[in-house]
């Protein structure tokens, strides 16, 4: 048995130190990044990813109004209850977003967010009083759906 007063054998701090190469790999994909960035500002290269504009065919105006982990009124402008919905799902994750954006720029959660479709197919949720915005197509075409079946029930 072992005293008190006798100490165990510390194990060795190198096993929880992180391996040198892959420090150095990390270091290497920092710098890589660094320079690819450089050089699509340097160069002028064009942005790409970006939404292309287009006109709009259809705009809704509507209010969310959060209920928890999951639950998301719809309401109208004028504070009409249109839809109640307890697992809101995507339309909770929007609703989300956009209560987290207008939180954090000091803006009051309830008033409108536009539901914009463009002639070029895109759908999207833009905040005017934050500029915050979320391409609903980029999430799926479930996820889409959501949202254009909210439209038509407008």
């Amino acid at each position: 048995m072992v005293s008190q007063t006798q100490s165990r054998p510390r194990p060795s701090d190198s096993k929880d130190m992180i391996p040198k190469p892959l420090l150095l790999a990390m270091l290497a994909l920092v710098l890589a990044t660094l320079a690819v960035v450089s050089f699509a500002v340097l160069t002028g290269r064009a942005h790409v990813g970006v939404p292309q504009s287009a006109a709009i065919v259809a705009e809704r105006s509507i209010i969310l109004k959060g209920g928890g982990a999951q639950a998301v009124q719809v309401l109208s402008t004028d504070g009409k209850l249109l839809m109640d919905l307890p697992h809101g799902g995507f339309i909770t994750v929007i609703q989300n977003g956009m209560e987290r954006a207008r939180l954090t720029a000091g803006v009051d959660k309830l008033k409108p967010l536009r539901i914009v479709e463009y002639a070029n197919g895109r759908l999207a949720a833009q905040d005017d009083y934050t500029g915050w915005s979320a391409e609903l197509g980029a999430f799926g075409s479930d996820n889409r759906a959501a949202f254009e079946r909210l439209m038509s029930q407008l």
